[in-house]
């Protein structure tokens, strides 16, 4: 997994064109979990720049508002419609006739191992039911590396209370590394997947328009003890742009913000 750190930047047109190999320039893209925080700055970005956007949710009367938003040439652009993202149907359901599907999705109803080992489980075979072969998945930063082969909840005074949820996530990481033809993009035709991995610090902040993105370690290695910060806009720049014009494929990649600590 690459360690390079780079940084991202406005560089679209206003209607979702990129360039880009392998991308997906325009069309339309399903989110799961769009009534998040992470979820709901996806569907934003991913609207600002023309795509449209099927937004996934439990209860569609509780983010109808979601509806309101518009691309550049002031067209409403999302769909919202219910699903369960740990249901394999409802995920093909949802997903069909969509260039790449994003998760942001997160319940506290359910324990983190069983959400997350179902809902991987479901997108990895939800979506190639329904064709789609692009996911970018928002992951955690516990599950990024501290130094090689030692991820930051395997690290010695990791808190215990924390560690289910961080459990959680590893497991959907090992669910689409078995899916997806093996890591960073070697092998097979499996789906074509991405864990987009936050700082543990995420806030409301006003989009940037610029951030870091690495490997599998923090991209900010004098900061991993709080894992540095982004905006949830400038985080779902990050996860359009890996949408519009992948750089990584496989594998997980840690992004933090613009400013190195």
């Amino acid at each position: 997994m690459s360690g390079i750190h780079e940084t991202g930047t406005d560089s679209t047109d206003g209607t979702g064109s990129t360039g880009g190999t392998g991308g997906v320039a325009a069309g339309a893209v399903a989110v799961f979990g769009a009534g998040g925080r992470a979820g709901r700055a996806v569907v934003a970005e991913a609207v600002a720049r023309g795509y449209a956007v099927t937004a996934v949710v439990r209860d569609p009367s509780r983010h109808a508002d979601l509806t309101d938003l518009t691309d550049p040439a002031g067209r409403a652009r999302v769909a919202l419609v219910a699903g369960d993202v740990t249901d394999p149907a409802d995920v093909a359901r949802a997903a069909a006739g969509h260039a790449a599907a994003v998760s942001a999705a997160y319940t506290p109803d359910t324990g983190s191992r069983a959400f997350y080992g179902a809902a991987s489980a479901a997108l990895v075979q939800g979506l190639a039911k329904a064709g789609v072969g692009r996911l970018v998945h928002v992951g955690i930063a516990t599950t990024v590396e501290t130094e090689p082969g030692v991820r930051l909840m395997d690290a010695p005074g990791f808190p215990e209370e924390w560690r289910e949820f961080a459990r959680g996530h590893a497991d959907a990481i090992d669910t689409f590394t078995a899916a997806g033809g093996g890591a960073d993009g070697g092998g097979g035709d499996g789906l074509d997947w991405l864990v987009v991995c936050p700082p543990m610090l995420l806030d409301e902040a006003d989009r940037t328009g610029t951030y870091r993105i690495g490997g599998a370690r923090p991209v900010d290695a004098a900061r991993v003890d709080v894992g540095g910060h982004i905006s949830y806009a400038d985080l779902a720049l990050a996860v359009v742009d890996e949408i519009a014009r992948p750089t990584r494929h496989r594998t997980v990649a840690a992004v933090s913000d613009g400013e190195p600590g």
